[in-house]
């Protein structure tokens, strides 16, 4: 039988980094395509006891259906941590708990627009809200950055253009501290500048913030959501890159009209997200291992960053430009604009390194010099071979550009 889809499904394009992942298995490949932890990075025996606790002492309770909105001791733990880390104070009936961010991306766009409105973003932005965004219609306009974060004075051009033709966007998204993919957080001024934009035209923000604990140098910027004043900004975040992705949770924190319209979402689509991985994040809040096991992380994911920007000036020079993000996970790379890396990108895999080509981050005008670096997963030894075979590769690919 030939199936016939929606026009929402057929707009789906598979993720170039789900796509990347049949190579994983290549033996020697060097991948920095993936968004991934280090699995050292996973406290393993923490997550093994507090486990076997929590089935002795209430299995049965949470191997039954959760509540939708998500585990209320996990919700309560989340208050105090949002207060410690991000400054953010509100209370546990303003968290909705999610499968990760991606199940909120999801449910965000669902909510706040129909099939063909628009969203502001950074161009370039995370690849998986693209997908979660597309998959509801919405469309995403990309406004360019710099070193310091979205220009807000193209954004508020933007605006101003949007508002005269009587449509505003619907919410602007943001990843404001070590964006991916391009690992640059966005400066004190611009924040406010961002919030006073949304404020002026009353456009909520979604504030996506899963990166903020893996900081390994500069100083801490305060989030948009502890900065505003008027209920403006949805805040998001996840236990992937502080406990384990595999547990799959996330949380939202946002104003009661929203939380209560995620909460009808959940309702129709998976009742409610794993309340045992739930408990589980829960419990490690509790028993306060979060604060003693992230300086042992942070410590090697630094040595990490280090190394990856030692081999580009080593192997790349003045032949390519990067970004020095003071956290998170990844790296920008910008090579010559005569190189296409999404073309480049089968020959790299052919020499066993692997990326995402920075044109796969752009919902609209994309570029086709640059790729996205992961600097987390790899060991440093790998870090170094696999930079030097990119460097080789990429020269190999403007002599056969260039005459």
């Amino acid at each position: 039988m030939q199936f016939k889809f929606s026009a929402l499904a057929d707009a789906m394009k598979p993720s170039e980094i789900r796509e990347l992942l049949k190579y994983v298995s290549v033996p020697g490949l060097i991948s920095f395509g993936g968004g991934m932890p280090h699995p050292s990075s996973f406290p393993v025996n923490d997550i093994n006891t507090i486990t076997s606790d929590l089935l002795l002492e209430k299995g049965r309770q949470l191997l039954q259906y959760g509540s939708t909105q998500g585990y209320e001791d996990l919700r309560v733990q989340l208050v105090k941590l949002v207060k410690e880390t991000e400054n953010i104070s509100t209370d546990k009936d303003h968290f909705v708990l999610t499968a990760g961010s991606q199940e909120a991306l999801y449910s965000v766009s669902k909510i706040m627009t129909t099939p063909g409105e628009e969203v502001l973003c950074e161009a370039p932005t995370y690849i998986g809200t693209i997908s979660a965004f597309r998959a509801n219609g919405t469309v995403m306009r990309g406004i360019p950055m710099d070193e310091n974060g979205i220009l807000t004075e193209k954004l508020e051009e933007k605006i101003k253009t949007m508002k005269a033709a009587g449509k505003l966007p619907k919410f602007i998204y943001l990843i404001p501290t070590f964006q991916n993919p391009s690992g640059i957080s966005l400066s004190l001024d611009r924040r406010k500048h961002v919030l006073e934009l949304a404020s002026r035209y009353q456009i909520p923000i979604v504030e996506d913030n899963p990166y903020g604990e893996l900081r390994y140098s500069g100083n801490k910027l305060p989030s948009l959501k502890s900065l505003d004043k008027e209920d403006l900004v949805i805040y998001m975040s996840t236990f992937s890159k502080i406990l384990s992705p595999g547990l799959r949770v996330g949380f939202t924190c946002a104003p009661d009209a929203v939380v209560n319209k995620m909460n009808l979402l959940k309702q129709a689509t998976n009742l409610a997200t794993n309340t045992l991985a739930e408990a589980i994040a829960a419990e490690y809040l509790k028993r306060d291992l979060m604060r003693k096991n992230m300086p042992a992380v942070v410590k090697m994911y630094r040595e990490k960053r280090d190394t990856m920007i030692d081999a580009l000036e080593t192997n790349f020079g003045s032949d390519a430009n990067w970004s020095h993000p003071d956290g998170g996970m990844f790296l920008w790379l910008a090579l010559n604009d005569k190189i296409n890396t999404t073309d480049m990108l089968k020959r790299a895999i052919e020499k066993k390194v692997a990326y995402v080509s920075g044109s796969a981050f752009y919902p609209n005008n994309p570029t086709f010099n640059t790729m996205r670096l992961n600097f987390t997963y790899s060991d440093n030894d790998q870090i170094v071979d696999g930079i030097s075979r990119l460097a080789k590769v990429a020269k190999e690919e403007i002599s056969l550009i260039a005459p």
